[in-house]
């Protein structure tokens, strides 16, 4: 009689054994996290973060732990020194993309400087990763998984949130096309919109009571988001358990958009 599996075991269609997997913004918080769950499901992973202590030590708690991980500095603004970075690489078959960042600020106090910040974080940076990795997996004619993280504010509104809701809007209508382009060639791209998430980028925010019981009223199940919420969703986005997934996005959100 064959022994049932382990506990800890994955199943088949969540395992990433024999694939290689971008991490942007692997430093931190969601990164982090997601870097994690990935190695731990099988995956090779690239670290890429501008700060090569951080995803160095990341690395070697994957190493240490049986999986494989790789540390590349580099910020994802420098387009051509990524290009050249990646181009010495094997192509990736998973993309997860956790780069981006919020100012918030009243509509009519939002700078050009600010504007311009946020779209080239969270737009731009975005739609040059999603087209370097495609053109990598076209070449090498390979299927692949391409995510990106967005945020529930990719589909509500939110007062002194105008920009960051404008670019998440922009990177679920890039997915939505790109998806659509990329299908043919079994390249899915999909997004996962968390709600607020307790990192060290939010921790400012969650030390204002009254802003920390007003978000947990939004939130129909009761509580905000841990980085480890969205790796689950990762894991499941980047492999097989999801491969008619595509175009879409997946609401890690405790049910805030239901309303």
């Amino acid at each position: 009689m064959t022994a049932p599996p382990a506990p800890q075991s994955i199943p088949a269609p969540f395992r990433l054994d024999g694939r290689r997997a971008l991490v942007t913004g692997a430093s931190s918080g969601i990164g982090r996290a997601c870097a994690l769950a990935l190695a731990q499901a099988g995956a090779e992973v690239a670290l890429l973060a501008r700060t090569q202590a951080a995803i160095d030590s990341l690395a070697g708690e994957i190493a240490d732990a049986g999986g494989s991980a790789q540390a590349i500095a580099c910020d994802v603004a420098d387009e051509q020194r990524l290009v050249s970075l990646l181009a010495r690489q094997p192509p990736c078959e998973i993309l997860l993309n956790a780069v981006g960042g919020n100012e918030p600020t009243p509509l009519t106090q939002v700078t050009r400087e600010q504007f311009e910040r946020m779209f080239a974080l969270n737009v731009r940076s975005a739609f040059f990763l999603i087209q370097l990795l495609a053109q990598r997996l076209l070449e090498a004619r390979r299927p692949g998984s391409l995510i990106t993280i967005s945020s529930q504010m990719g589909h509500v509104g939110a007062p002194s949130r105008t920009v960051y809701c404008l670019t998440k809007h922009a990177v679920e209508g890039l997915t939505k096309a790109a998806a659509i382009e990329l299908a043919p060639h079994r390249i899915r791209v999909n997004t996962i919109a968390p709600t607020f998430v307790r990192t060290e980028m939010t921790r400012e925010m969650f030390a204002d009571p009254q802003f920390t019981a007003d978000v947990l009223s939004r939130i129909p199940l009761g509580e905000v988001g841990q980085p480890q919420d969205v790796a689950g969703a990762a894991v499941y986005l980047a492999g097989d358990a999801s491969r008619l997934v595509t175009g879409t996005s997946l609401l890690v959100d405790g049910g805030w958009t239901a309303r």
